[in-house]
């Protein structure tokens, strides 16, 4: 068996599929919130994935209350260890309590294990989830297999590709 290139396992998730899968997140998190009417104070994305998810869970939650964690752990497809570069307003987040915290992804679960260091009581979630990474997730809507490379939509541009037959 041939070792498969991180593009030939590839899950390429388009605008539009993005779009209906946090908003698939955000149905999940509606009303799952820890004050009387299930509300959430607020949003922090993990920069820069959780970005587009994050602005879109946030609408639909109807929450205006969004910040950042930037958390480094990539350089282009290749992990390391992570590190927070970009701390949330601590007087918003606090200790997590009633906050979202969203990414596009976990994989390993490493950069969220950073953050939940920083935020332990809040709830974590993602688009998608490996199996590596599931336990540091609260809710996530779509499961990949660990050894699946998703592409974002920000990471891809269309271009033209040669059909698998024929020329014409």
């Amino acid at each position: 068996m041939t070792e498969r290139l991180p593009h030939e396992k590839g899950f390429h998730v388009s605008w539009d599929q993005l779009h209906r899968d946090a908003r698939a997140l955000a149905w999940r998190l509606d009303g799952q919130g820890p004050d009387e009417g299930g509300a959430w104070r607020a949003v922090v994305a993990i920069t820069r994935g959780g970005m587009a998810p994050a602005m879109i869970i946030a609408r639909e939650l109807d929450i205006r209350l969004v910040d950042t964690i930037s958390v480094k752990s990539y350089n282009h497809q290749t992990q390391s260890e992570p590190r927070i570069i970009k701390m949330p307003d601590q007087d918003l987040v606090g200790d997590g309590e009633g906050v979202l915290i969203i990414d596009d992804l976990v994989d390993t679960g490493k950069t969220l294990e950073v953050v939940r260091n920083v935020l332990p009581k809040a709830h974590v979630a993602t688009v998608y989830a490996k199996p590596m990474g599931r336990d540091q997730v609260n809710s996530f809507v779509t499961e990949v297999s660990q050894d699946t490379w998703i592409f974002f939509p920000w990471d891809l541009a269309l271009q033209y590709v040669e059909p698998y037959r024929g020329r014409d």
